[in-house]
């Protein structure tokens, strides 16, 4: 028995050791916008919404595992797949679109976490601190080299588990919240209608697919399948499909439990005590006191959590989001691209990553409220990905692109409903708007 205990450690080890572009999307997915969104929802509704948790879960591994498929199987980023395939007349404004709705998420997480670090240290100026973490995170992505790169963007993702040890303690009525976990709640307001477009477009994100993809055609150079991201067909084993899919799973799954922890954290430490309207980082913090509420200053104490918290998944989520649209951009009009390469090996796919950052950055400095503009940015997800959708599910299914690696009856199924899901929230959503 001892023997057989210890045969699987390494294999435990081994599969640890091999999560990477999954962990990393699923841990990103939950950056600012989606901690202010899911914040909200709690607020507003209390338990009423923490049903989509569990709704969204096999929506997001059926889609990101669609994406990390063609990126695995083709070595080609997403938007050159589209390209090939079909033409430059789609890919363009489907990359416009990305780089749209990437460049106005990356302003809002950096407007939040501006707003975050100034709940600590309050004397400092607006500007210097946005434009410092501007810095940090274009010198982080452009100089620190991939392998180590990956690394800290895995311990990054641990700031996120204080909603869920802060869920634990809040705790509440066991039976409620297992029958608001599974059993779903609608309310026909332009709120509610909202909130969901919103949960599906800071969930189920356009940039993770393009992001997803394209790591997995890093891994293929990083193993020297292929020489360059685009370049030669690589040879995927049933098991690294395997392992691939694992590691969607495992990313989704841990993206979800802190959508779950966090909607439960807000609703019985924000909405139960009549905060139903998030307006201010200061607001959201008193979502984790609950945390430290035995402690001296636990009001500051919470708000040094969460800012750690907003700053942590800022600094995984912005790098993810200006990564997205330059490999959608350089796919488009075939540049050197990756994160595996050098500055001097890849100039237009880096001074792509830093205009968007640095157009994020002046998106940040306006005049905006940072928290609303973060659920704005997930609204607008939410539009953007519904053609998205469409396309990936497609792909999907496209022998000539996937041969023997198309997706089955169950991706199918599941990527065809989350499309049409999205396409009549969306369609509500305008008629809502309209009212």
């Amino acid at each position: 028995m001892k023997n057989n205990k210890k045969s699987h450690f390494p294999s435990i080890a081994r599969l640890l050791k091999s999560l990477g572009p999954g962990l990393v999307t699923g841990a990103s997915d939950d950056d600012p916008s989606g901690i202010a969104t899911y914040s909200q929802v709690g607020a507003k509704f209390g338990l009423g919404m923490l049903w989509m948790a569990l709704f969204l879960l096999p929506m997001m591994i059926a889609v990101q595992e669609i994406c990390a498929r063609i990126g695995l199987v083709t070595g080609k980023g997403l938007a050159t797949v589209i390209k090939n395939r079909y033409s430059k007349r789609i890919v363009y404004p489907i990359s416009g679109l990305l780089i749209v709705a990437n460049t106005i998420n990356i302003g809002a997480d950096i407007g939040a976490m501006g707003a975050s670090i100034r709940l600590v240290f309050p004397t400092l100026p607006d500007f210097s601190v946005i434009i410092l973490f501007t810095i940090i995170i274009l010198a982080a992505e452009i100089f620190i080299p991939y392998s180590k790169y990956v690394k800290v963007l895995k311990y990054l993702t641990l700031s996120l588990f204080a909603y869920v040890i802060t869920a634990l303690i809040v705790g509440g009525d066991f039976r409620q919240i297992f029958s608001a976990t599974l059993i779903p709640h609608f309310e026909f307001s332009p709120e509610f209608i909202t909130l969901f477009v919103a949960m599906f477009g800071t969930t189920i994100s356009p940039y993770l697919f393009f992001w997803q993809a394209s790591e997995e055609a890093e891994e293929d150079v990083a193993k020297h399948k292929i020489k360059e991201i685009g370049e030669g067909k690589p040879e995927i084993s049933k098991k690294e499909i395997k392992v691939m899919r694992a590691d969607v799973a495992i990313g989704m799954f841990f993206s979800q439990l802190v959508t779950w922890s966090i909607i439960i954290t807000t609703a019985g430490s924000l909405h139960v005590n009549g905060i139903t309207d998030i307006e201010t980082a200061d607001q959201a913090a008193q979502a984790l006191e609950p945390l430290v509420k035995t402690f001296p200053y636990a009001g500051e104490l919470s708000k040094l959590i969460f800012a750690l918290g907003i700053i942590g998944t800022g600094l995984l989520a912005v790098p993810v989001l200006a990564g997205s649209s330059a490999y959608a951009l350089s796919d488009t009009f075939g540049w050197k691209e990756g994160l595996g390469k050098k500055f001097s090996q890849a100039k237009a796919f880096y001074a792509l990553i830093a205009c968007s950052t640095v157009i994020g950055l002046w998106i940040a400095m306006s005049d905006t409220n940072p928290i609303q503009a973060l659920i704005y940015a997930a609204v607008i997800n939410g539009i953007i990905a519904v053609p998205m959708l469409f396309i990936i599910v497609k792909i999907g299914n496209d022998k000539k692109i996937l041969k023997d690696r198309t997706n089955g009856p169950l991706s199918n199924v599941i990527g065809w409903i989350t499309f049409g899901i999205m396409a009549i929230s969306v369609g509500l959503l305008f008629f809502s708007w309209n009212l």
